[in-house]
């Protein structure tokens, strides 16, 4: 039987593989965080609208969209939410063991741009040394202020 299918398998190639695939696989959505930092080492926090009112406070965040390399759901997020400009940098922590997502983080670069808060989101966001982090901070982003050196 293990040779039948090995056998039908090589004989479909290519997309139809691709298929067969997508329907017998979970599915993910992929939530991305950057820790944007600037030229002082500060980190950009935010506070946000939709997070509990006890733990407001976090670094920026979103989810890929169909197609979009990762380190640019750093940059459109950061873009969307601040009007910031940042230069996405490395690979800081993937996560899984989640039902329904993946979350993974990047260090990102403050480069340019005007901050110009998207309100329906976000409520206010500011400069913070990594050792004077606001009260109401997500544990999980202090850990990985803590393991994004700064530059």
């Amino acid at each position: 039987m293990k040779q039948i299918v090995a056998r039908a398998w090589k004989l479909m190639r290519g997309p139809l593989q691709w298929r067969v695939l997508w329907f017998a696989h979970a599915k993910f959505m992929v939530g991305v965080t950057g820790v944007v930092r600037n030229e002082a080492g500060e980190v950009l926090l935010l506070k946000h609208r939709m997070w509990p009112a006890d733990r407001p406070w976090g670094l920026p965040t979103g989810y890929a969209v169909k197609g979009e390399e990762f380190p640019m759901t750093v940059v459109r997020e950061v873009r969307e939410e601040t009007g910031l400009v940042v230069v996405p940098g490395r690979l800081v922590q993937v996560t899984s063991g989640y039902r329904l997502r993946v979350e993974i983080a990047y260090e990102a670069l403050h480069v340019g741009g005007t901050l110009k808060i998207d309100s329906f989101e976000i409520l206010e966001a500011q400069w913070f040394s990594p050792d004077t982090l606001p009260e109401g901070l997500q544990e999980s982003h202090v850990q990985l202020i803590k393991s994004a050196p700064t530059p």
